[in-house]
C-alpha cells in the first residue's frame, strides 16, 4: 500500500488534554474540519435489544455477506488526515469469525500506522474473543447505564418483541461486570458510556460508583436523543439534563476522567444558567466537553453495502458509496455541499465549540439559526 501520511512518533496517551475523536483538535490544526476519523459497522447482531438503541431498527438474527476487507483498508489507507478508527455494530463481538477475521486485522492495521482505535461493545461475549484484542484496542467503549441486574433486564431487553427471563439477563449483566474488571485490570482503557434520559437522571451518581468499581479509566456521559428505538421514550427538559449533570458533578469521583458529549447547552446561549453550567464544567477537575465528531472529523462506513453515513444510525440518508468514491472526497462533499451540514457547520473559537449535531438542533433548538450567533464569554 501507498500510505500518503503516517505520524511521525508514538501517539501520546489518552487523557483530559488529549482526545483525539473531539474535532475541535484538527479544526484547529488545519483551519477548517477533515476527516480524521472513521467508524465502521462490521455487524447488525445483538444479543440485546436496548429500548435507547440507536441502530435498533437495522438489527437483524442474519446478515448477509461482508464486502473484502481489502476494499475498506484501501479506503482507509488513503484518507490523508487518518488518526483514528472506531468499530460499532449491532454487537460486533457477537461472532468469532467476525473478531478474528475483521476486527483483530482492523486493529493491527491501526497499530501499523499509528492510529488511535475504539470498538462499541456490550462486554457480554466470552472473555477470549476480548481477550485478542489487548495487545491493539486503545478505548473499549461500553454502555453502561444500571444500578443492578434488574435495571439491565428492564432496559436491555425492552424491545426483544418476547420475553426474556431474569435470570439469562442477570447471567450476562454478571460476564459484563467480570470481563470489564478483568480486561481492566490486564491493561485495557475501558470507557462507559452513561446516558441521561428519564430512567438515568436520578441515578448517575450511583451508576458513576459502579463504573469506577469495575475498574473504568472514564466515563463518557450524553443525553438521550429521539432516535431510533428511543425516538418513543420520554424526553428530558433541558431544565432536568442541567440538573442531572450538577447532580452527578457533586458527587463524582474528581480522579476519574468525566467526558460529556452531545450536549445541548452553548456559549451562545443567553440564559446564564446555561453560561455557568458550560463554566463550572470548564473549571472541573479532569472533565471535557467533547464535540460531537460526527460530520465533523467522523463518518461511518457500513461494510455490508459500502455506504457512508454521517453517523452509525441512518436517520441521515447515506451520501456516498466506498465502491465508487475516496472517503476524503466522500467527506468533502458532506461538508461543502450537503444542505443538512450547511444548517449546523458554525464554530466558535473563543469557546472550542463547533456548534449543535442535528439532532440536538432538530430537538431542542428548532428555530435557532445557530450560524447567526456568537459565544458569549464564559
Amino acid at each position: 500500500m501507498n500510505r500518503i501520511q503516517s505520524p511521525a512518533s508514538l501517539p501520546q496517551e489518552l487523557s483530559p488534554s488529549y482526545d483525539p475523536w473531539d474535532p475541535i483538535s484538527s479544526l484547529s490544526r488545519y483551519g477548517k474540519h477533515v476527516l480524521t476519523s472513521v467508524e465502521m459497522t462490521v455487524t447488525n447482531l445483538c444479543n440485546m435489544r436496548c429500548e435507547h438503541c440507536a441502530v435498533g431498527d437495522s438489527l437483524t438474527t442474519r446478515e448477509g455477506e461482508m464486502l473484502p476487507l481489502e476494499m475498506m483498508l484501501r479506503r482507509l489507507e488513503e484518507v490523508e488526515h487518518l488518526e483514528t478508527i472506531s468499530i460499532t455494530g449491532g454487537e460486533p463481538m457477537f461472532r468469532a469469525s467476525t473478531v478474528d477475521n475483521i476486527i483483530v486485522p482492523l486493529l493491527q492495521y491501526a497499530k501499523e500506522r499509528g492510529l488511535r482505535s475504539q470498538i462499541n461493545s456490550n462486554l457480554t461475549m466470552p472473555y477470549s474473543r476480548y481477550e485478542k484484542l489487548l495487545p491493539y484496542l486503545d478505548v473499549m467503549h461500553i454502555s453502561f447505564n444500571y444500578v443492578n441486574g434488574n435495571d439491565f433486564h428492564e432496559v436491555g431487553f425492552a424491545a426483544s418483541g418476547h420475553s426474556v427471563a431474569k435470570e439469562t439477563a442477570y447471567r450476562l449483566y454478571d460476564t459484563m461486570l467480570e470481563n470489564a474488571e478483568r480486561l481492566s485490570r490486564e491493561g485495557m482503557f475501558i470507557s462507559a458510556e452513561s446516558m441521561i434520559n428519564y430512567r438515568t437522571h436520578g441515578k448517575l451518581p450511583e451508576i458513576h460508583r459502579l463504573i469506577g468499581e469495575m475498574g473504568c479509566r472514564r466515563h463518557e456521559v450524553h443525553p438521550m436523543y429521539a432516535s431510533n428505538f428511543a425516538s418513543s421514550l420520554p424526553v428530558l427538559s433541558l431544565n432536568e439534563t442541567a440538573a442531572a449533570i450538577q447532580g452527578l458533578l457533586d458527587r463524582r469521583n474528581p480522579d476519574m476522567w468525566m467526558l460529556f458529549g452531545t450536549l445541548p447547552f452553548f456559549a451562545c446561549s443567553f440564559l446564564e444558567e446555561d453560561r455557568k453550567l458550560l463554566r463550572r464544567l470548564k473549571s472541573e477537575k479532569n472533565v471535557t466537553v467533547r464535540n460531537d465528531p460526527d460530520g465533523r472529523n467522523r463518518v461511518n462506513v457500513n461494510l455490508f453495502t459500502g455506504d457512508v453515513f454521517v453517523t452509525d444510525f441512518a436517520d441521515i440518508p447515506a451520501f456516498g458509496n466506498i465502491a465508487e468514491q475516496k472517503l476524503d472526497d466522500i467527506f468533502a462533499e458532506w461538508q461543502n455541499e450537503h444542505p443538512l451540514n450547511q444548517q449546523v457547520n458554525c464554530h466558535c473559537a473563543e469557546a472550542g465549540c463547533c456548534g449543535p449535531n442535528l439532532l440536538v438542533k432538530d430537538m431542542y433548538y428548532p428555530d435557532i439559526d445557530f450560524k447567526s450567533r456568537k459565544a458569549i464569554t464564559l
